[in-house]
């Protein structure tokens, strides 16, 4: 079984918990899945079956779109309401200095890691230094916050919708909004509504795969790269893995007469290698 399924996933389970469930239930070991949620957050995930699980780099999509829920008046160690608390204090949110943080942030910076991430440095986790209680420089990548809006608000809570780059850490994310409005506050919830093209409205439950209920997404529904048909000459060549020599896209999705997807290709130079091998033999 080759495909993709996307995941509305629950609260309080890991992503991995997540793949393993549906490993068990599709009875298929090649499961994989593609951008992290952390057991706090729920919404899409996107699962790899079979060989699309080589595809993951293809799948990581550029955007990805959360509602995001922030208490006012806990920090914690881990950026969110999950963490230790770290300092507690009486907070009332300003609505106009919020309003006025937000509309400053569609932007590109340089955003600090969260302590507690998977992020490397010198080969060892964060979150592993922050557990032996290492103190480390953390480390800034460069994101981009492409359009973020207030949705709801209370006097110590308030919640956003926010579009950002791959890589962008929401925790971070609200750590910096609130440092503008000189206010203490960590995420209490985190739904994620949009990978890419794929949207929580077309996602599906672990529920609704065990009942059956799921549609398995094939490649050459979702790409956005060329997709040729292949003759039988050029599929022999093709699913032997042969070098093609010809006036080719940049990269292409070969499939066949009938429809089957052979392999992707991409070009090296003056020849299209094979990228990903999809036919089933």
């Amino acid at each position: 079984m080759n495909g993709i399924i996307i995941l509305n996933k629950q609260k309080g389970i890991t992503s991995r918990d997540a793949v393993n469930e549906i490993s068990k239930l599709l009875k298929i070991k090649k499961v994989g899945h593609n951008g992290t949620l952390d057991p706090l957050a729920e919404g899409v995930l996107v699962i790899c079956l079979g060989k699309y699980t080589k595809l993951n780099e293809m799948l990581t999509s550029k955007e990805k779109e959360y509602i995001a829920e922030v208490t006012l008046g806990i920090k914690t160690d881990t950026l969110d309401i999950t963490g230790n608390v770290l300092e507690k204090r009486k907070e009332t949110l300003d609505i106009e200095k919020l309003k006025k943080a937000i509309d400053s942030f569609p932007k590109t910076y340089m955003q600090e890691v969260p302590e507690y991430s998977a992020v490397k440095v010198n080969g060892k986790k964060l979150y592993e230094y922050a557990r032996e209680g290492i103190k480390i420089n953390l480390p800034k990548k460069e994101v981009s916050i492409k359009k973020i809006e207030l949705l709801d608000y209370n006097e110590n809570k308030f919640t956003f919708k926010t579009r950002v780059s791959k890589g962008t850490y929401i925790r971070s994310l609200i750590r910096d909004l609130l440092k503008n409005i000189n206010t203490i506050g960590t995420m209490s919830a985190l739904t994620r509504t949009k990978q890419g093209n794929f949207n929580i409205e077309n996602s599906y439950t672990i529920e609704d795969i065990k009942e059956g209920k799921y549609k398995l997404l094939k490649l050459k529904d979702i790409i956005d790269i060329p997709i040729i048909t292949a003759d039988d000459n050029l599929k022999h060549k093709i699913v032997n893995g042969v070098k093609l020599k010809d006036n080719y896209p940049e990269e292409v999705l070969f499939i066949d007469n009938e429809g089957n997807e052979l392999a992707i290709y991409k070009k090296e130079k003056d020849e299209m290698k094979m990228e990903v091998m999809l036919y089933e033999k």
